[in-house]
């Protein structure tokens, strides 16, 4: 299970948690403007725009979980299990993607939130799996840019755009559901609570934090929704470049999965495999894994970004320490 989010101070940035129990040694890939990108039924886009992200390659290409363009438009796919449905039939009228290249296929060629309406009215999401190994994951999807954001999801009946004024997924149950059950905590507060009780009786304030009472702890979808949707927008930081990715980095930690907490059915446990946060102004993607807390980063536009062949980044995942005081 996983996490979404947006965040804007002078810049915009745009992350996920990747909660699972394995990896699929996943890497940090560019696909820069002139890399071949070929779609199972569409034609092979020579020319498109640059985009970042995480992601696991096969056959040289790249599956991503997330990414963000040259544009600043963002994109992220995340377990929607039992509600996602993808069509077995092409349609005649609507391009047919594969659900493994759909985020390639709106961000190669989409410069923003409105561009990516258009193209979604005419996409249908077809049940082509990258490979008899490799069938498609059940997924939806958040779009954002700077500006506004959507999620995306697939369905009997085709896609479902809506539009999301909070900038956060996780997964089920379905994004409508998801947005109500936020009606159940407008009493949340990051302000001390005041007497609602009884005139009759009274309290006190015996803790600071108390106006958050109630906010869901628990790691299930719909907790950690609320969670972050009440973490990121009472968050508060500079402007700063720094200061604006440790918030980020601290909205989405509220949310994180230890290993040990979430045993699945196959005795394995999920846990926060890693954390990204991409400044989608500036192309810089930032990430941490679950054994490497120490912040990656990896500049976009410092890459030849006319290239034709990917350019892939290895994750850092040994812990790195800053040692401030070391006896030899």
């Amino acid at each position: 299970m996983c996490t979404a989010a947006t965040y804007k101070t002078k810049d915009f940035y745009f992350g996920r948690t990747l909660d699972i129990e394995r990896s699929y040694n996943e890497l940090l890939v560019i696909t820069p403007r002139k890399f071949p990108f070929a779609f199972r039924t569409e034609a092979k886009s020579e020319k498109h725009y640059a985009i970042i992200g995480m992601a696991a390659v096969f056959d040289n290409q790249p599956l991503y979980y997330d990414a963000v363009n040259e544009k600043g438009l963002c994109m992220a796919g995340l377990n929607f299990p039992y509600n996602a449905y993808y069509s077995q039939n092409s349609s005649n009228e609507k391009h047919n993607i594969a659900p493994f290249e759909f985020i390639p296929w709106i961000l190669l060629r989409c410069a923003d939130v409105d561009e990516a309406e258009k193209i979604l009215e005419k996409t249908e999401l077809v049940d082509i799996p990258f490979s008899k190994n490799l069938q498609n994951a059940p997924l939806h999807w958040l779009i954002a840019d700077k500006n506004r954001a959507l999620t995306v999801e697939p369905m009997k009946g085709g896609l479902k755009i809506h539009k999301n004024p909070v900038g956060i997924l996780t997964n089920n149950p379905p994004f409508e559901m998801q947005l109500h059950n936020l009606n159940n905590y407008m009493h949340l507060s990051s302000k001390k609570p005041e007497n609602n009780f009884s005139k009759e009786i009274n309290f006190n304030v015996y803790s600071l934090g108390m106006g958050a009472l109630g906010l869901p702890g628990d790691l299930s979808s719909q907790s950690r929704f609320v969670k972050a949707a009440f973490t990121k927008m009472n968050s508060v930081s500079s402007k700063k470049e720094a200061d604006s990715v440790s918030q980020f980095f601290h909205i989405l930690g509220s949310v994180e999965q230890q290993n040990g907490c979430v045993r699945l059915e196959n005795g394995l446990y999920e846990k926060t495999l890693y954390t990204s946060c991409c400044n989608a102004d500036k192309g810089i993607y930032y990430y941490t894994t679950y054994e490497n807390r120490q912040l990656t980063a990896i500049d976009m536009n410092s890459e030849d970004l006319n290239s034709e062949t990917l350019i892939l980044y290895p994750l850092i995942k040994d812990q790195q320490i800053k040692w401030q005081n070391k006896s030899v």
